[in-house]
């Protein structure tokens, strides 16, 4: 079982950025992926975005492509989320998961591993 923690979070200004991390410990296999999700008061937890450990293949939601860049530390075991331009709808808590999804990067019961979640909060 691989161990998530997610650092980063905070209040920023539309139009500003956050970067996020997610530390994993445990063993990683050359076929996990690791993905970004977001949950938002009221609504359902949402798929941000993903990254193949091996290969780095990436995937965006398209609300997020081309403002949020996921890149992964294979040697520290460690996966970033930069987001930039950020918008009050990109409020919400984000979760780090890693699992086996196979080409269903974006369904959330597809990851086995779970972090706390961090807070990000954009004012308009």
């Amino acid at each position: 079982q691989v161990q998530l923690v997610e650092s980063g979070g905070g209040l920023v200004q539309a139009g500003g950025s956050l970067s996020l991390s997610c530390a994993a410990s445990g063993r990683i296999f050359d076929n996990h992926a690791m993905g970004w999700f977001r949950q938002a008061p009221g609504k359902a937890r949402e798929f941000v975005s993903a990254i193949r450990w091996s290969g780095g293949d990436t995937f965006y939601a398209n609300s997020v492509k081309g403002r949020f860049a996921i890149s992964r530390d294979n040697a520290k075991n460690t996966v970033h989320l930069q987001m930039n331009n950020l918008k009050p709808e990109d409020t919400a808590v984000y979760y780090c998961a890693a699992g086996f999804p196979g080409p269903a990067v974006k369904i959330a019961t597809m990851y086995r591993s779970w972090g706390q979640g961090t807070q990000v909060t954009v004012s308009s």
